[in-house]
């Protein structure tokens, strides 16, 4: 629910028993919080905005070429299950490595190899081998970048701000979805697609520069220091009690040390009932819901084909011209979403308990709207469902945001995003490997169908959720 780096430095949140001490100093430094916030939300504007218009592009690009069913499904796998497999150790890294360098340094990486594929597409080399592997690359990066991201934030933003950073991520997500599609739509008919993936390249350098200039709170680079050696003693488990762990530089020690904070961070998602009612809810619903959500613009190729919708400011006749009309819908039912949560969201959702109930009001309306979007047959109707689908969504990601971020202790924010993040990204291929078989042999409005009905018991399971005790702020074992 949905797309998309962390220092080892992380904030503890207010209340948190794992802080040495409370008050001022378990939360980054008030002064200068608004200059950071606005920095790290403008570097990921801009990422996220030449990031979409290429990922719109070659998406566009393989399903004109194909009309398949089985070349989504292969797009997906290659740009969407990288992210979930390398998540497993971007978690982690996010509680052990610098943030800010793995946020910057996933783009850097993307950009180089998407100027590679753009020489490739001038040069007439490109072919759909080629493409698969550049999604898997992107993927990759996301896999780091995003669970820091999400740690990295409560290390620039006052606790009691959260939500509403959150929220307003969230709008510029939205924003940004709404002009890539258009942008995109736009660069298709004007300049080759080699052209255009340079602007992903420009965006990010652009981006990685307004990350560069934030300066993490020396409380956060404390606690950093002393998360690192808890996080340490916590993965070195054969380590004797109170000695020190050695330095691990050897990959399958390392590779040791990542699945046991995995595991570590597993057995800590699940003891608390609100982190594991948004993590599995996330997941479930990425798997039944999302993932039939990919299929949107095979049916969009395929149920309105030759259909024509004049809206008075567009009129939409082209593949392309429907194709964005689809991507923006979304986009504008997520920022006039988030801007709902934004403003009234921090005043209406204040305990974990009202975010929990938000979050599950959110999957069942993600349920409704994509029934709608598959028994749908008017081009107008279908698009203003839409519009109710991006609302929906934006109503669940900023609570379950809030919700991880506030109610994990500071050693296990990175763990437990990242568990997030490769369980949500794991279940969208799963689910595409039922679905997108399903859509070359059924009619493809059932599997919308099918899909929205089972998101409904998902939002059940989180409002059960949602009434069980919380501990006070579950320690984690290291």
């Amino acid at each position: 629910m949905t797309g998309s780096a962390s220092d080892s430095t992380t904030i503890p949140a207010s209340g948190s028993t794992s802080a040495p001490s409370a008050g001022p100093a378990s939360d980054p430094s008030e002064n200068g919080w608004m200059r950071r916030a606005i920095l790290l939300l403008a570097g990921q504007a801009f990422s996220l905005l030449g990031s979409s218009i290429v990922q719109f592009a070659i998406w566009w690009w393989i399903v004109m070429q194909t009309r398949t069913g089985s070349a989504m499904l292969l797009a997906t796998l290659f740009g969407v299950l990288p992210q979930s497999l390398v998540s497993i150790f971007g978690g982690p890294m996010a509680d052990r490595y610098n943030r800010k360098a793995l946020i910057m340094l996933p783009d850097l990486i993307i950009a180089g190899v998407t100027v590679l594929l753009s020489v490739s597409f001038a040069l007439d080399w490109a072919s759909l081998s080629l493409i698969f592997v550049v999604l898997l690359i992107r993927s990759a990066g996301a896999g780091v970048q995003e669970p820091a991201v999400q740690s990295f934030i409560p290390d620039v933003v006052p606790a009691g701000k959260l939500l509403r950073v959150n929220s307003i991520f969230g709008v510029i997500n939205s924003a940004n979805r709404i002009a890539a599609p258009a942008l995109a739509a736009v660069l298709v008919n004007l300049v080759p697609l080699w052209a255009i993936l340079l602007v992903d390249v420009t965006t990010a350098v652009i981006g990685v520069s307004f990350v560069a200039m934030i300066r993490v709170p020396r409380t956060a680079v404390r606690n950093a220091k002393a998360e690192a050696q808890e996080g340490g003693a916590t993965a070195e488990v054969a380590a004797p009690t109170g000695a020190a762990a050695p330095a691990v530089t050897n990959p399958i020690a390392i590779l040791r040390r990542t699945f046991a904070d995995l595991k570590v961070g597993l057995a800590y998602a699940m003891r608390h009932p609100h982190l594991k009612g948004v993590i599995l809810g996330d997941a479930l619903t990425c798997f039944v819901a999302v993932a039939p959500m990919n299929l949107t613009l095979l049916l969009m190729t395929r149920e309105f084909d030759g259909i024509d919708l004049n809206l008075g400011f567009v009129n939409l006749t082209t593949a392309s011209d429907k194709l964005a009309a689809n991507e923006l819908g979304l986009s504008v039912g997520m920022l006039l979403g988030g801007a709902l949560m934004s403003a009234i969201g921090p005043k209406l959702l204040r305990g974990s308990v009202a975010q929990m109930v938000a979050v599950a009001f959110g999957i069942a309306m993600v349920g409704v709207t994509v029934i709608g979007l598959g028994v749908s047959r008017n081009l107008l109707l279908y698009l203003i469902i839409d519009v109710l689908n991006g609302v929906a969504s934006a109503v669940c990601v900023g609570p379950m945001r809030t919700v991880m971020q506030t109610e994990s202790d500071d050693a296990m924010v990175g763990r437990v995003f990242g568990l997030d993040t490769m369980l949500a990204t794991l279940g969208m291929p799963l689910g595409m490997l039922i679905f997108a078989p399903l859509a070359d042999v059924i009619p493809i409005a059932w599997v919308f169908v099918a899909g929205g009905l089972l998101t409904l018991p998902v939002a059940w399971y989180v409002l059960v959720l949602s009434r069980k005790d919380v501990p006070a702020r579950a320690r984690c074992d290291g």
